[in-house]
Order: C-alpha cells, then structure tokens, then sequence
C-alpha cells in the first residue's frame, strides 16, 4: 500500500497537473480532495494537451480510478461539460463522485460576482465561479450534497427552500431582484445532476477497501500553500485547505496514514489573483518570460504575474505541506537568462526576514536577492541531473538549500517524459 499527496508549495499554478499525470502511471486511485473549477491543471501526454478543472489528473490512464472527494464543491454542469470534452476526445476515464460533496449552483456564480463588483479596487481577484459562497453556504449550513441528487423529492424541496434564501440575500445585500427563480435552480440541478447520477458513490468506502487491499493511493490538491485558508495570503485565498495535513479528510480515507508528501514548486515565481507578491520581476523581463513559459491561467486564461523565486515563500509553503521531497518544474524556461535572482530573505523596517509573514508584513517588505549566472545551452533533452549546465545545477542546488527540502524531480518540458529523476 502506498498514500501520496501531490500538492503546491507556491501560489498555485506550479505544474501539479503535469506530476500527478506522471504518478498515475502507477497509481490505482487518484483522489482531488479540495476546491471546484475555479483553478486548471495542464497536462501533456501523449494523447495531446488537456486542461483539467475539476476532473483528476489520472484520467488519461485507464486503470486509475479518479475520485472527486467529499472536500469538494462541484459545479455539475461544468462537471458534465469536461466529462463530454474529454470524452470527445477519445478519453474514457473511470470516475467517480463523491455524495459528500457539495453542489457549487448558479445562483453562487452570480454572488461571487456581485461580491467582486461590491469590492471594487478591493476584490480578491475572484475567478467568479463560485467556490467562496459555494464553501461558504457549507460552512452555514446551506449547501445541498451532491448525494442528494440521488433523491429527486427530497432534492426539490432543499432546492427551493436555499433559493428562497438566496433570493431574499440577493435583494437586502447586493440590490438585485429576482436574478433567478427557485424553478430554474430546481430544473437546474435535475438536469445536470441526471448526467452525472450515475457516478454518485459513497467513496470513503471503496478508498478504505482499496487501502487494505494494499491499493496505491494519490490524492490530488488544488493551487498551493499561499492560497491555504488558514495558512496562506489571507484574505487572497481559496476558500478550502490546500494542504497535505487535510487529504485524508477532504479525500474520505481515514486510519490510513501518508507515506509521502510531493510539493511542486516553480523555478521562478508566479500568481494569478490579488494579493501581496514580494519578488515581481521588472516589466519587460516577466513580459518576455511569461510568453516563454506560456504563463497564462488555466482556468481564466488570466496573464500570471511574474517573479524571481522565493524561497521564503517557498519555505514555508514547504514546511507547511509537511513536504517529503520537492517537484521543481519549468526550469527550462530560465534558459538565456544572463543571470537569475533568489530572494533569500525579506527587508522590513530595518529587520531581516527568514520566516512568511502576514499580509500586513508582506505588503511592505522588500526583498532581498542573491544572484546567479544563467545558462544559454537547451537543456529541454537532459534526463540526468549531471548533464545540466553547471550554472543550472548550481541554481537548483541553491534553491535546494534554502528551502530545506530535497529535489528529487525537475521538469524540463511539459511532456510527461521531460523530466529529470535525481536519486
């Protein structure tokens, strides 16, 4: 038996997709544990390039089983909608859905946006799909499960009684009359909801058989540390745990422990959405790494803002993920830069940071580089760590030490085989 957690250490956007793609190769479930389709993960495999939102990574190996755990809140008709896209293209992956899970509605996308709008200059950067009010309404009790779906009368009747509520919500706080009606969210989820009826399961159950039968389990996380509820740029997070500690609980495995812990991270640094962003790279270097790097958000399709690697963000983010050892990706996009920095501390009123702050901190702190030479030489067909550049070495083994974490993994590409294995 083996439990692994695939995970980001940064902002999000750190390459998950591509590495989860890379473990199902030999992984019998793979899990997502948190968050909806507010986020993408890009893969590229033989089969083409996909972007995912909210279905697994392992999907494009055909003896995985891929869970959307009870941690998340699935938007059905997106959900439906991926399933007939990848299917279209030739994809037939085995699914299954959690009835833990809860339904992210309409009627949340329209709040998410009201709430951005109210905000103004203040927003949160929201992807206004509605996963905020979507976690929110679970955290009040308010949410229909996706299990519910399962039974059409009792569906109909909590259905109509939270549009009762919303529609009231949507009138006293944002001004809007009657945006929707209780018949559209009923006939709303009984539509999508028969698309996808038949992957509903009780999958804490067949995840506890599959980990006694000595099954290989990978779960899944959705963006990175810094996005954490709890731990992360607060209030510029998701709305969910993106950590390592909550995959057995956002998954539905329990009494089985981790064995290992992935945490992937970006040889330079990159967000999407708001909030304090430390090392920002001048405007026309992050320009034209971006368009190398192909730096556009998966699910919005939003310019990511461009940075030097952090590694006291990364530090952190790799402490709080318990990580046993790092992913570092897209190295190959570095190449031809005459020298690259490492944010190694953060300057604040005269002090010398070496630990992640608050945002109160952040929003104010400067930082502090050491810099290296780059490399000119392509280094997109090395598969060992000894063939690099030596200037490329030396940059992953400087981020190594800082961060305190072993790399044992470096993409070079975005193929599934671009990708250096260090013993």
């Amino acid at each position: 038996m083996s439990i692994e957690v695939i995970v980001g250490a940064n902002w999000g956007d750190e390459g998950k997709g591509r590495m989860v793609d890379y473990f199902a190769q030999n992984a019998d479930f793979v899990v997502r544990y948190q968050g909806g389709n507010n986020a993408g993960h890009t893969v590229v495999n033989e089969h083409g390039e996909f972007k995912l939102h909210l279905l697994p990574s392992g999907v494009f190996n055909p003896g995985v089983v891929n869970v959307l755990g009870p941690g998340m809140v699935i938007d059905i008709e997106a959900l439906a909608r991926e399933i007939e896209e990848i299917t279209g293209r030739g994809i037939h992956p085995q699914l299954m859905v959690s009835d833990r899970a809860t339904i992210c509605f309409p009627f949340h996308r329209m709040e998410d946006a009201w709430e951005e709008e109210r905000l103004g200059k203040n927003a949160y950067g929201s992807t206004r799909r509605g996963i905020a009010p979507a976690y929110g309404d679970r955290t009040i009790k308010k949410a229909i499960q996706v299990g519910e779906l399962l039974y059409p009368e009792r569906l109909e009747r909590r259905v109509r009684q939270v549009a009762e509520w919303k529609l009231l919500a949507a009138e006293r706080m944002y001004g809007k009359t009657a945006p929707f009606t209780a018949d559209e969210m009923v006939a709303w989820a009984m539509e999508w909801g028969g698309k996808i009826r038949s992957l509903i399961q009780d999958t804490s159950l067949v995840l506890e058989e599959a980990a006694r039968q000595g099954k290989r389990i990978l779960f899944e996380a959705q963006l990175g540390t810094l996005r954490d509820l709890n731990f992360g740029i607060y209030p510029y997070t998701t709305s969910s745990c993106t950590l390592a500690a909550y995959a057995p609980v956002g998954g539905g495995l329990f009494g089985f422990p981790v064995d290992r812990v992935v945490a992937v991270v970006k040889a330079f640094a990159t967000c999407v959405g708001e909030g304090p962003f430390v090392t920002l790279m001048d405007k026309a270097n992050a320009d034209t790494l971006r368009e190398t790097a192909k730096e556009y958000g998966a699910a919005t399709g939003r310019p990511r803002t461009i940075g030097h690697f952090d590694a006291v963000a990364t530090r952190w983010g790799v402490r709080a993920q318990g990580a046993t050892e790092v992913a570092l990706t897209k190295l190959d996009s570095l190449t031809g830069r005459p020298s690259l920095k490492i944010c190694t501390h953060y300057r604040w009123r005269r002090q010398l940071l070496d630990r992640f702050p608050l945002n109160a901190v952040l929003e104010e702190a400067e930082p502090v580089y050491e810099e290296m030479p780059g490399w000119s030489e392509d280094i997109s067909g090395v598969r060992q760590f000894r063939d690099l550049p030596g200037p490329a070495r030396a940059y992953v083994e400087a981020i190594e030490s800082l961060i305190g974490c072993p790399i044992r993994y470096i993409s070079v590409g975005p193929e599934r085989s671009a990708l250096i294995i260090r013993g």
